[in-house]
C-alpha cells in the first residue's frame, strides 16, 4: 500500500483476491483518491455483487467501469471529477441499509476527504448495525468527526490524523475456540487472550449465544476464560447483526442437540458462497438439516447426529471450514481445500495442533 500511494500511477492491477472487505473498501479509497487501476479478485468475487458501492462513488464524480459483467467486479477505476472547492454542506447519498455493511463503511470512510463531507442515508431495514458504530468509533479515535444518526450518518470534511491504537482480538475467530469447548469433553475450558468486554465487534454476539448452547464466558483483565456448561433449551437467534456467526452456531446446535431457529440470514446467500445451501448440503452428510420455514425462517432440527469420517466441501469459504472443524472433537472428518482458512485465521490448522488435535494433510 506504501507503494501505491507513493507512485500510484505505476500500479496497473491490484487483485483483491477473495477478500470482499479489502475489494469494497479499496473500491471506495481508489475512486475518491482518483486513481486509475484495474481492481480484480477471484472467480467467486466475480459473482459477488458492488453495484450499489459503484453507483455511490459515480454520484461523487468518479469514473468507474465494469470490464466483464454490469454490476460485478472486476472494475476499471480511471480517475475522478475535480471537486469545488468551498463546498459547506455534505454530498447526500441515498443507500439501501440491508445491503453488506461494507459498502457503508466503504463510503463513510472516504467522507472525511469530500469538500463538504457526506450524508448517507440509510434505506430501509439496517443490517449489521455494529459494524457501522465500530466504523464510526474507529474513524473518531482517528480524528473524524463522523455522527449516526439512524437513518441518517453524517461525516464532516476533517481530515485524519495519527494515533496510538491496540487491535483487538479478534471475536469472529474466537466464535470456532467457543464451539470447541461446547463439543468437547464435560467440563472443558480454554483462556482467549485480547478480547474486551466493552467491544465494537457485533460478533461479541457469541458470547451471548453460546451461553445458551453450553459455554459460559468469564471476562480477565486480558482475554476471557470458555468454560462447558449445560446447555439451555431451544434457540432463537436474530443474524442480522453477526451474519459470520451463523454456520458455527448452526453446527454446534446440530452436534449437541439443541433446536435452533436462525433469522436475519439475507446476506448469506451473497457472501464467499451460498452459506445457505452449502449448510443444508453439508449438515446433512451428518444426519443433521437446515429447514427453510419460509419468511426469512431456518430452522435446524434436533436429529440423529454422528461424525463418523465425513468429507467437508469448503466451496472456497473460510468460515466453512472453520465452523465444521470442531466436529473432529466427535469423530474423524476430512476437510476439503483447508488453506481457505488464510483469508481470515491463516494459523487455525496450526493452533488445533496446539490445542491437540492430530491432524494429517492428505495430497
Amino acid at each position: 500500500m506504501q507503494r501505491l500511494l507513493a507512485e500510484p500511477t505505476t500500479v496497473a492491477t491490484l487483485n483483491a483476491e477473495d477478500a470482499g472487505t479489502v475489494m469494497r473498501f479499496l473500491t471506495a479509497y481508489l475512486a475518491v483518491t482518483g486513481r486509475q487501476v484495474l481492481l480484480t479478485g477471484t472467480a467467486r468475487m466475480r459473482q459477488r455483487p458492488i453495484g450499489v458501492l459503484v453507483d455511490a462513488l459515480r454520484e461523487l464524480g468518479a469514473t468507474i467501469s465494469y470490464t466483464e459483467q454490469d454490476g460485478y467486479p472486476p472494475l476499471q477505476l480511471q480517475g475522478r471529477a475535480p471537486q469545488p472547492s468551498g463546498q459547506n454542506e455534505p454530498t447526500e447519498l441515498r443507500v439501501r441499509g440491508d445491503i453488506s455493511s461494507q459498502y457503508i463503511s466503504a463510503l463513510m470512510m472516504v467522507g472525511p476527504e469530500l469538500p463538504g463531507g457526506l450524508r448517507l442515508r440509510l434505506i430501509g431495514k439496517v443490517g449489521s448495525r455494529p459494524y457501522i458504530r465500530m466504523t464510526q468509533s474507529l474513524m473518531q479515535h482517528f480524528g473524524a468527526q463522523c455522527r449516526d444518526l439512524g437513518e441518517v450518518v453524517e461525516v464532516r470534511p476533517q481530515p485524519y490524523q495519527p494515533a496510538d491504537y491496540t487491535i483487538e482480538s479478534d471475536w469472529s475467530a474466537a466464535s470456532y475456540w467457543y464451539a470447541m469447548v461446547a463439543l468437547a469433553p464435560a467440563g472443558s475450558s480454554i483462556t482467549l487472550p485480547g478480547l474486551r468486554r466493552h467491544s465494537w465487534q457485533g460478533d461479541q454476539a457469541i458470547v451471548a449465544i453460546m451461553a445458551q448452547l453450553g459455554v459460559a464466558t468469564e471476562f480477565g483483565e486480558d482475554g476471557v476464560t470458555l468454560t462447558q456448561q449445560l446447555a439451555g433449551g431451544a434457540v432463537e437467534q436474530d443474524f442480522t447483526d453477526c451474519p459470520d456467526l451463523a454456520q458455527t452456531v448452526a453446527v454446534v446446535a446440530a452436534a449437541t442437540g439443541v433446536e435452533l431457529v436462525l433469522t436475519g440470514l439475507e446476506s448469506l446467500r451473497i457472501k464467499e458462497t451460498d452459506r445457505i445451501a452449502a449448510l443444508q448440503i453439508e449438515l446433512a452428510k451428518f444426519g443433521g438439516a437446515m429447514l427453510d420455514e419460509g419468511e426469512g425462517r431456518f430452522r435446524v432440527p434436533v436429529a440423529s447426529f454422528a461424525v463418523q469420517g465425513q468429507v467437508v466441501e469448503t466451496y472456497h469459504d473460510h468460515r466453512m471450514a472453520m465452523a465444521f472443524a470442531p466436529l473432529a472433537l466427535r469423530g474423524p472428518l476430512t476437510v476439503l481445500a483447508p488453506n481457505v482458512v488464510r483469508k481470515s485465521y491463516p494459523q487455525f490448522w496450526k493452533e488445533l495442533v496446539k490445542a491437540g488435535f492430530a491432524i494429517t494433510e492428505q495430497r
